[in-house]
């Protein structure tokens, strides 16, 4: 049986931390359902690892749906989060649209990316009993307009806007708060004063858990691999190798 979201509180209380992963699809889910992970991530960075594009932003509902139903499908211990897409929380109303279509496409709880901008359509969401995950410091969905990747936090107008958040967040009642690129002594200060758990990337080492992109973790996306992400394999080299001796041996 699946732990509930609302249990991460108790973890962090426990002083237990957090780790998660991305999946995006059945065969995957499926291999990690029996790891001991937290929760699966069907992260929009799907729409980089998996379909090509260059950042999350022309991911879509169709695409989360589609990916949240594979990844259901083979995690029966482990919760599934799913992303609400870029342009999905534009309002209360459309919010709670699509997070109810993602739970019944197998999500166990949505990850909403946004602060105190995007409260309402978060404490809509959690009214209707759907677990949510906040997402605060860098905001993929927000990279076009902000050009580029950059670490948040460093100054004090957006540490304090960070902080502000956070807690508005932490009082709305989200299950976690993932905070990414965000400047290390400001992730520690939010893990400090948050009663949900912090779930770092690339924002030091003192959140209350981690999460990474799967394919950042096996090299299975060699074309681009984060600072911040440190490989414990290289699938890709393994998948050249086994290709390379079948093409060879059928060839031959």
């Amino acid at each position: 049986m699946k732990p509930p979201i609302s249990s991460f509180r108790k973890s962090k209380l426990e002083g237990r931390r957090l780790a998660t992963l991305t999946a995006y699809d059945y065969p995957t889910a499926r291999l990690l359902d029996d790891c001991g992970l937290d929760f699966l991530l069907v992260g929009d960075s799907l729409g980089m690892v998996v379909l090509g594009h260059p950042d999350t932003t022309q991911v879509t509902m169709a695409d989360m749906i589609h990916h949240t139903k594979a990844v259901a499908r083979g995690a029966a211990l482990t919760p599934v989060v799913s992303d609400m897409p870029a342009g999905s929380c534009e309002a209360p109303d459309l919010a709670l649209e699509n997070a109810r279509q993602l739970r019944q496409a197998g999500a166990d709880a949505v990850k909403i990316e946004g602060g105190r901008e995007i409260l309402p359509a978060i404490e809509r969401i959690l009214a209707d009993g759907i677990p949510a995950i906040g997402h605060l410091g860098m905001l993929p969905q927000q990279v076009v307009v902000e050009g580029g990747y950059h670490i948040k936090g460093r100054n004090d107008a957006e540490a304090e806007r960070l902080q502000a958040d956070a807690a508005a967040l932490d009082n709305a009642g989200v299950g976690a708060i993932v905070l990414e690129l965000v400047h290390p002594p400001i992730a520690e200060a939010i893990s400090r004063t948050v009663s949900c758990p912090t779930i770092g990337i690339g924002s030091g080492d003192t959140c209350d858990g981690n999460i990474l992109v799967l394919h950042d973790l096996i090299g299975l996306f060699p074309w681009f691999r984060p600072k911040f992400a440190t490989p414990r394999a290289d699938v890709s080299a393994e998948i050249l190798r086994a290709v390379h001796e079948y093409v060879a041996a059928v060839t031959r």
